[in-house]
């Protein structure tokens, strides 16, 4: 930040922990957004969660609205560089199988889930897997007894009772790993309800302008409610709700935090997988080491560090520049798009080295300098002996799925 900037001061909040991201209590406020892809197409949805992290995004959530959705979370849980919340709707059991296939948090709907039983029932399970809920009120689904409880319309105040009976639920079951959103697509209504609720409650709040709509007005919608509370010290994590590609939610939402100074301008901006049972290396100790080396080049690319060449290359496909390992060497790629095969023991050094050669000249130049079709072979034939040896489950996926219908058949 620079010198003699203004400071916003920050509501102070309880702080959760989605997977391993802070929220509230003075943590950096995180940016998210939501895949459009059928969570079923597990390939699909992780090329998209991919690309949002390589473009700012903290935390992605994804719909588990059947059976199939579930059993897609099972499968790309552990393979996703960022926490997995899985947004539910009317189905509880949703919530369940959700949970069974090891997301990192939950969404919840107040106007959709209405038994209290069933909401208790899934905070019961949501405390004793320690993952956390977002109780996400909308102002185009709110229950209709407060809807008449208030006149008929939808106004701050009714929003603000819809959150607290929730929170009450979850207190009734020791629950208390919470952060809440009181969206609408009405501007001022939005921007009053969440001060209304700053006011109410000491838990994490979630922002956003609900169906803020397509480009440029959405922007603007999104960025004047977002914006207000954030300079009024209200807001610990940001999404906006545009009708566009959700990578240019996670730009909007990270360039407005950078703007206001509340989160740091980056260079290199490094994404990792989290590792799981196809990884090759030890994906932290590579990537903290390539977090190093380029730790002070101003390149402005996006970098990625992946465990193994099966998934890797195209998980990570919108990144400037990546590598991931396979039989003890590392796979270079540009655009998604095979380049080099080099000794484990060079992964790091080639990467900055070809990042340095792409910010001064151009990814289609680092292209033209090599033999992309040989580099793709060698990948290729790494990759079918990795199948191979592993196996197509090798982070035993199907078992968190046979245990998803269990609980869905019960």
């Amino acid at each position: 930040m620079d010198a003699g900037a203004v400071t916003f001061p920050r509501r102070s909040t309880r702080r959760i922990t989605v997977g391993q991201v802070p929220v509230g209590d003075g943590a950096p406020i995180t940016v998210q957004s939501m895949t459009t892809t059928k969570t079923a197409d597990v390939d699909a949805t992780l090329q998209q969660i991919y690309a949002l992290a390589a473009s700012g995004c903290d935390i992605v959530r994804c719909t588990c609205n059947d059976l199939a959705a579930a059993e897609g979370l099972a499968r790309i849980v552990p393979r996703s560089p960022i926490p997995v919340i899985a947004d539910i709707h009317h189905q509880y059991k949703m919530a369940l199988a959700a949970l069974e296939a090891g997301v990192q948090g939950l969404r919840l709907n107040p106007g959709n889930i209405r038994k209290p039983e069933h909401i208790k029932a899934v905070a019961a399970e949501a405390r004793d897997r320690n993952v956390p809920i977002r109780i996400g009120v909308n102002g185009g689904s709110l229950d209709p007894a407060l809807y008449e409880k208030y006149g008929g319309t939808v106004t701050p105040e009714a929003m603000v009772e819809s959150a607290m009976t929730e929170i009450a639920y979850f207190d009734e079951v020791g629950f208390d790993l919470i952060k809440i959103s009181v969206k609408a697509s009405n501007v001022p209504l939005m921007i009053e309800a969440y001060r209304q609720l700053a006011e109410a409650t000491d838990h994490p709040l979630h922002l956003g302008v609900t169906e803020a709509g397509p480009l440029p007005g959405g922007y603007i919608k999104a960025t004047a409610g977002i914006a207000t509370l954030l300079a009024e010290g209200i807001g610990d994590t940001i999404r906006y709700s545009l009708t566009a590609d959700p990578v240019e939610e996670a730009k909007a939402g990270r360039l407005l935090l950078e703007s206001y100074g509340l989160r740091e301008r980056k260079n290199v901006d490094l994404i990792a997988c989290p590792s799981c049972g196809r990884a090759e290396i030890d994906v932290i100790a590579v990537a903290e080491a390539a977090q190093l080396a380029f730790a002070g080049k101003e390149l402005p690319l996006q970098v990625a560090v992946m465990g193994c060449v099966v998934n890797g290359p195209g998980e990570a496909r919108d990144a400037d520049i990546g590598i991931a390992a396979g039989r003890h060497r590392g796979h270079l790629f540009v655009k998604g798009i095979n380049v080099a095969v080099v000794p484990e023991d060079e992964m790091v050094d080639t990467l900055v080295e070809w990042a340095e050669f792409i910010a001064e000249h151009g990814a289609e130049a680092a292209l033209a300098r090599v033999d992309t079709e040989k580099a793709r072979r060698e990948a290729e034939k790494d990759r079918a002996a990795l199948l191979e040896e592993q196996g197509d489950d090798a982070n035993a996926s199907e078992q968190r799925v046979d245990l998803i219908h269990k609980r869905f058949e019960s």
